[in-house]
């Protein structure tokens, strides 16, 4: 009687085994730790905080409008944050039940030109001229007009720290005081250009 052999079983393999999924693990680490010190995130945040305060511009013109009161954009440097101010009495100053919100800036973004060259609006961090509270501020009124022209400049800290690498950071954001109309700037290290 001749016995037939065992039937031979195939064992195919699936999947990686740990080793291989530490290499690879070992490898992302690697490259993370030499690309990370070359993206500049401050470079994103002022981005960020020029299209947010330049949308914060355009929407308290638009509720001076469709609301018929002025509304006052202040300018707190020290506190890194926009006031928006609802001017229900037109009186320019903040009274009890006037609603008020505040913006605040990015961790590394600070009002400022840092090295980079003064527009036509003037050189000073915040050009606006008016004040309310103490801070430099421009009330839109229900017309759509700005109270005056006037810019304020954003970079980063590194920027204004002095990093050569960085100033290309900075942005600007106008407001033209007939049209109430907001103008982007943005420095390329060299020189201005309009715009994103």
């Amino acid at each position: 009687m001749e016995r037939s052999p065992a039937p031979r079983t195939s064992y195919s393999r699936s999947g990686f085994s740990l080793v291989e999924i530490l290499i690879v693990v070992v490898v992302i680490g690697m490259t993370v730790v030499l690309v990370a010190p070359t993206i500049n995130f401050g470079h994103y945040q002022i981005d960020g905080a020029m299209q947010s305060i330049g949308f914060q511009l355009m929407a308290a013109q638009r509720e001076a409008i469709s609301q018929q009161h002025d509304v006052i954009v202040e300018f707190d440097a020290a506190n890194r944050a926009l006031i928006i101010i609802d001017d229900n009495n037109n009186n320019r100053s903040v009274d009890a039940g006037e609603r008020t919100r505040t913006y605040t800036l990015e961790n590394l973004v600070r009002f400022g030109r840092a090295s980079a060259s003064a527009l036509s609006f003037g050189s000073a961090d915040i050009t606006f001229t008016q004040t309310v509270n103490g801070l430099p501020s421009v009330t839109f009124h229900r017309n759509g007009a700005a109270s005056q022209d006037g810019a304020v400049y954003l970079s980063s800290t590194r920027a204004i720290a002095g990093d050569a690498s960085r100033q290309s950071d900075t942005r600007a954001l106008a407001v033209d005081r007939p049209t109430g109309r907001v103008e982007w700037w943005r420095y390329d290290g060299s020189a201005w250009h309009q715009g994103f």
